[in-house]
């Protein structure tokens, strides 16, 4: 198997040692590496039921075999471990140019095992690791920690690449269990609180720097494909879309169609969309596209305000989930409010979708005097001090940190908050695209729109978005090919661009092993169930598969939209039947 390192690097931060460990091929062949390779590890190596913030519990990161060379769209890392949101199975991805540090190490995996005594900073290269004291680091944000870790742990060998570093953020340290991880400075593995795990660990921040490359199979025939491939696809529609406009050219669009989450899942659309619609945005601000290492999609906006109070803020963003969560379910209606929020959580090291949603819980709670506490649809102050008081700890943010589950049943207010086995929705209203319903309810991760990315289809017309029979078929589909993207961890936008054939020609010109669609498709249905496997050995019951009944009950009130709990009952049954599992979602042995 060529495109791979062959190690495993497993990092003990109890004992402050490492080991270095082969790996076979059988294995690689059999996972492909990223998400497949880090699940296996998960339920080999995890005690089954560890608690989340445990220092038995692993956390794992990986590179894929698009990463470090002439392939596009590969400039990614993904973090695998167990969830402190949910409990079960945690994948969180981050781009920007970090990644080709990481994998510059010659690891296919990282694990963290145990937990330092005191705040750590690692340095890995290709000898392994070095143990640093990370208290001069503790505390600080994320972006002046990053630039410190860069400057004070950084080997920088001669021969070597240019360093990277990932860290965590006030939230992380005080386990917030939606804390992120964060690289160049506005990138970050953002969901499913993996940085709470690293810092119940006593990581700080981990700097890479190496000089390993991957040896592809066919090391020319990558390199004409790779010329070739930019030529085909640099004016392709989809990518023209995404660097003109970046994810906020889904605001006006999701607005008009009805599916724009708003004031906490009671609408679909938003009176005031023009105000935080990407066009607005582009027009009042400068505004320019930002690309990650080895992409000429160029989605991230790099932006400079203009106006308003926080004028001269520099950020990259807001992306759509920013402006949908606070611009949507919060109801702010002025951009460069968002916008700051968005630097906000940034600084801070927390999850922009789970933050917005919480605010949104407790403005829809005060609103029908369910809880007293001083925070009002529209009003962005509050909401800042509110994501202060969680990352600190503080007050009612104490609460809040523990994520949606724990704080409905704290204000006992259950009954409204809008989740999936502990984690909230991206802004895709399943009552308007049923598709999305599904692919929430079915993450393994919790309510999860990158699983399929199943808005895609049901927006651009390939199947009617009220459609429910037969919508299964197409989102299998869709999940087996981004789990064969989540093993070379390839950035989803890029999926109008690898279709089914091109993984297959390109995976073969890696690996040098000859592939095909129906050999992918059955190793991306094997991942599905071996992260299954993990979940229900970790707690999963079938009632985790389902929406909030709030979202059955509630149709949307522009269009009379509703997903019924029958529709989502028979697409759920058709899901479990091409999966392979019983009526229950157990994989049959």
């Amino acid at each position: 198997m060529h495109g791979y390192y062959h190690r495993i690097l497993t990092v003990d931060l109890t004992s402050q040692t490492f080991a270095i460990e082969p790996l076979a091929d059988d294995v690689l062949s059999e996972c492909l590496g990223g998400k497949g390779l880090a699940t296996r590890l998960l339920l080999d190596r995890n005690p089954a039921g560890v608690d989340p913030l445990a220092p038995e519990n692993n956390l794992i990161v990986a590179t894929g075999p698009f990463c470090g060379g002439r392939l596009w769209g590969g400039s990614r890392y993904g973090v695998y471990t167990k969830s402190p949101l949910t409990g079960l199975y945690a994948e969180s991805y981050s781009g920007g140019k970090v990644p080709e540090a990481i994998d510059s190490t010659g690891f296919d995996a990282i694990i963290l095992t145990g937990q330092a005594e005191r705040p750590t900073v690692l340095t890995i290269t290709p000898d392994g690791v070095v143990f640093h004291d990370g208290e001069g680091l503790w505390g600080m944000e994320t972006f002046e920690a990053e630039e410190e870790a860069l400057q004070r742990f950084a080997p920088n060998t001669e021969g070597y690449r240019n360093p990277g570093a990932f860290t965590i953020g006030p939230a992380g340290e005080n386990l917030v269990r939606f804390a992120i991880i964060a690289n160049d400075k506005w990138r970050c593995a953002g969901r499913a609180g993996v940085g709470a795990v690293l810092g119940s660990k006593k990581v700080k921040a981990i700097v890479f720097q190496g000089d390993q490359k991957r040896q592809y199979a066919d090391r020319e025939g990558i390199a004409q494909y790779a010329v070739q491939f930019s030529k085909n696809n640099m004016d392709h529609p989809g990518v023209k879309a995404y660097r003109t406009m970046g994810t906020t050219m889904m605001v006006t669009l999701m607005n008009s169609v009805g599916a724009f989450p708003a004031r906490y899942w009671n609408q679909g659309s938003v009176e005031h969309v023009e105000q935080i619609s990407g066009e607005t945005y582009h027009a009042e601000h400068e505004v320019k596209p930002h690309a990650c290492a080895k992409c000429f999609m160029a989605c991230g906006r790099l932006t400079r305000l203009r106006k308003g109070r926080h004028k001269d803020l520099k950020l990259e963003g807001p992306e759509y989930e920013t402006i949908y969560s606070f611009g949507g379910l919060c109801m702010i209606k002025e951009m460069e409010e968002v916008a700051y929020l968005n630097d906000l959580c940034d600084r801070l090291g927390i999850d922009t979708i789970t933050a917005g949603n919480l605010c949104g819980l407790a403005m829809e709670a005060r609103e029908l005097g369910r809880l007293d506490y001083d925070i009002e649809y529209g009003n962005a102050d509050q909401v800042a001090k509110l994501l202060i008081d969680i990352s600190n700890r503080h007050n009612v943010g104490d609460i809040l940190a523990d994520g949606i589950r724990p704080t409905a049943q704290h204000w006992d207010v259950e009954d409204l908050a809008i989740h999936v086995k502990g984690m909230e929705p991206a802004g895709y209203d399943p009552r308007k695209l049923k598709g999305m319903g599904l692919t929430f309810a079915t993450s393994p991760r919790g309510a999860c729109h990158l699983r399929t990315t199943f808005y895609k289809p049901e927006l651009s017309g390939l199947i009617p978005p009220e459609e429910t029979h037969g919508k299964a078929a197409m989102l299998v589909d869709y999940e087996d090919r981004l789990n064969i993207f989540d093993t070379m961890i390839l950035c989803r936008f890029y999926r109008d661009l690898y279709s089914w054939e091109e993984l297959q020609k390109t995976i073969s010109m890696i690996t040098g092993q000859p592939t095909d669609k129906e050999s992918l498709k059955k190793r991306a249905a094997d991942i599905a169930t071996m992260t299954r496997e993990f979940n229900i050995r970790e707690g999963l019951s079938p009632a985790d598969d389902r929406l909030p009944a709030r979202l059955h009950k509630k149709a949307l009130p522009e269009s009379g939209d509703r997903l019924s709990a029958e529709e989502m009952e028979f697409m759920l049954g058709e899901y479990y039947q091409l999966r392979g599992w019983d009526s229950e979602g157990t994989p049959r042995s």
